[in-house]
């Protein structure tokens, strides 16, 4: 199953007390300075968690899967998150 935000939403909701529109604000502003993070090239590192961090892709050579064509990539930027060992070792049941 997957986690969603409305279920962040409703445990915020029932763990906190808060009123839900109160928890999804809280949530969204929360969202808000990930991605404005992100977007400067900023780390986030959540501790116990992990880290988000930004890339820079190269351009590279590859193909089209539907037709076989050769195409070039654009270079672009991606997120990648490490885990912290501690949630390494919670999801390995250590």
């Amino acid at each position: 199953m997957t986690l969603t935000k409305a279920m962040i939403i409703d445990a915020i909701h029932n763990q906190l007390g808060f009123p839900k529109n109160t928890s999804a604000e809280l949530l969204e502003i929360v969202l808000e300075l990930v991605k404005s993070a992100l977007e400067r090239d900023e780390d986030v590192l959540i501790s116990g968690f992990g880290k988000f961090c930004v890339k820079n892709k190269k351009s590279r050579r590859g193909r089209n899967p539907a037709t076989g064509d050769d195409m070039t990539l654009e270079k672009r930027r991606v997120v990648t998150f490490r885990c912290s060992h501690l949630l390494r070792e919670k999801i390995n049941g250590k």
